[in-house]
């Protein structure tokens, strides 16, 4: 449907569909005929005997989601410019200039002092089924590329063998175990694994024992995300699980505790309990105390995420990172997600990237002018591949290093667990067998691994780790060559000149080129001389 930005009555996130689906009244998202007889397959329907459970898309667990709204202005109504003329960060020189030759290492933080290899990271996910069962590959394949992961909230909380005193928690087995995978595979300090913590996760001083016991040297502060303007959510099948987390002070709903409320889950009434996290409350003080806190216990650098917030929020977030020397600030635009928020708010709430991306720009440039210290950005909102990366990295350049991704590494890495389940049990559908029925054979960067790791260290990797290493090998060569044919062989000289709008519309709200206009001073040079 052309004619509107959403689809508002139907959706594969929710398990519901138009029973007319040809004919649908654009603002209502209701077929045109809705018949008394209809069994209800759209969400009205749906709604009508399942209720606050269709606000969440499903089946929770082995999903990712992310809104399917189609915004006036994204990403794609910009295109990466190239030139004929020059190099930047290289010789001049047609055998040096050269696209295996682009440089993509990445230095961050007040000191620089975090490195990765390549300009991406994972921004957070946490203790959503799809995080921990994918766990291995994202973490083993994020350290062998040298690239960043972020352990999202609740993990401690979630953990039923986390051990706490006083509310503190002393002891966890999935965040240490969490952590522990992506250091075992660390390579010459290359990378970074990130402890953030919501409001819980500060009470049960998450950070803390991160930094003490399990090493942690990046932790990051959350105001938010992307896909929703609330606290992390997920499904709780375990009545048993339930009223743990309650007890821990999470919201679980329905109370599980209440006894004609175990009554009705012991009937089959519901099969799922929610838990939901609290609001942050954000004040400048508040902020500076914690960030304090982080650097007596030792962090050696502190991050701050945030979401598709009001413009006023926006500013908050530069501010306070530049005032309080935040080592990072990512932006993370409307629309993005990863795993259980709710599904209308996904498509319909926040400030979507473009516009976002735009706003941080414009602030952090304000706060640069000055003088004052700017902390060094990143760009969230639903990339996957290496021309979104160029173009987060050209819209707030210079003060963007790089692209924060969650859905397609975590596609990557299941796509690679699901390949080493089907050759373990020799049923790998024709489209991959064509490529061989080994992982040498399959898996294209199988021989660099091999050769770098040693045969029993490689055969030890997860399937999982392979394919996320495998598809950021993929984006790293395409981001080279686009750079290449830009001329600019490193990341610091990409600029917003690289990129230019396809629309006047596009133009105005992001202050890029028009792409009619790129160049006009120069061509009348040329023209003219």
């Amino acid at each position: 449907m052309s004619w509107t930005y959403s689809r508002i009555n139907s959706s594969a996130a929710t398990l519901t569909k138009n029973r007319t689906e040809d004919s649908i009244t654009p603002n209502s998202g209701m077929c045109v005929t809705c018949v008394d007889g209809c069994i209800g397959m759209c969400e009205i329907g749906k709604s009508a005997y399942r209720g606050h459970e269709v606000i969440y898309p499903q089946p929770f667990g082995v999903i990712t989601t992310a809104s399917e709204k189609s915004y006036p202005i994204d990403y794609s109504h910009f295109n990466i410019m190239g030139t004929a003329v020059g190099a930047f960060g290289i010789e001049a020189d047609s055998d040096k200039a050269i696209f295996p030759n682009v440089n993509l290492e990445v230095k961050m933080g007040r000191d620089k002092g975090i490195k990765f290899r390549l300009p991406w990271i994972i921004p957070g996910i946490g203790s959503t089924d799809i995080a921990k069962n994918n766990w291995e590959g994202l973490a083993i394949g994020s350290a062998l590329a040298g690239t960043g992961l972020t352990i999202g909230e609740n993990v401690v909380g979630m953990d039923s063998e986390a051990v706490l005193k006083n509310g503190r928690v002393v002891d966890t087995v999935d965040l240490k175990r969490r952590v522990k995978l992506y250091k075992d595979y660390q390579r010459d300090g290359y990378g970074a694994i990130i402890v953030q913590a919501n409001v819980e996760d500060t009470r049960l001083g998450v950070q803390e024992y991160a930094i003490e016991k399990l090493g942690a040297s990046v932790v990051e502060l959350k105001w938010g995300q992307g896909a929703k303007n609330i606290g992390g959510e997920v499904k709780i099948k375990s009545l048993k699980k339930a009223q743990m987390l309650y007890e821990r002070g999470y919201i679980v709903l329905p109370n599980p505790t209440d006894p004609n409320v175990i009554k009705s889950f012991e009937r089959g009434s519901f099969k799922e309990f929610e838990r939901h996290s609290r609001l942050g409350m954000v004040s400048e003080e508040g902020f500076a105390k914690r960030v304090e806190e982080l650097r007596k216990a030792g962090a050696k650098h502190i991050a701050l995420k945030t979401g598709a917030y009001v413009p006023a929020d926006v500013a908050r977030a530069v501010k306070f990172a530049s005032k309080y020397k935040i080592d990072y600030l990512t932006l993370d635009g409307a629309g993005g997600g990863t795993g259980m928020s709710p599904w209308r708010m996904m498509n319909e709430w926040g400030v979507p990237p473009v516009e976002l991306h735009t706003l941080a720009y414009l602030y952090t440039k304000k706060l640069a002018e000055k003088k004052e210290y700017v902390a060094d950005l990143i760009f969230a909102g639903g990339f996957t591949f290496e021309d979104q990366i160029f173009k987060a990295i050209a819209i707030g350049a210079p003060y963007v290093k790089m692209a924060g991704m969650a859905r397609g590494p975590i596609a990557a890495a299941m796509v690679g667990k699901t390949i080493g389940i089907a050759m373990n049990n020799h049923e790998l559908p024709v489209y991959v067998e064509r490529f061989g029925s080994t992982r040498d054979e399959v898996f294209v960067t199988a021989g660099e691994l091999r050769k770098e790791l040693g045969d029993a260290a490689f055969e030890a990797l997860p399937t999982g780790a392979i394919g996320l290493y495998t598809y950021y090998e993929r984006l790293a060569q395409g981001l080279r060559q686009l750079m290449c044919g830009a001329r600019k062989f490193s990341l610091e000289h990409i600029a917003r000149t690289d990129i230019a709008a396809l629309s006047r519309d596009a133009a105005e709200v992001s202050g890029i080129q028009y792409i009619m206009d790129v160049n006009k001073a120069e061509i009348e040079l040329i023209l003219n001389s």
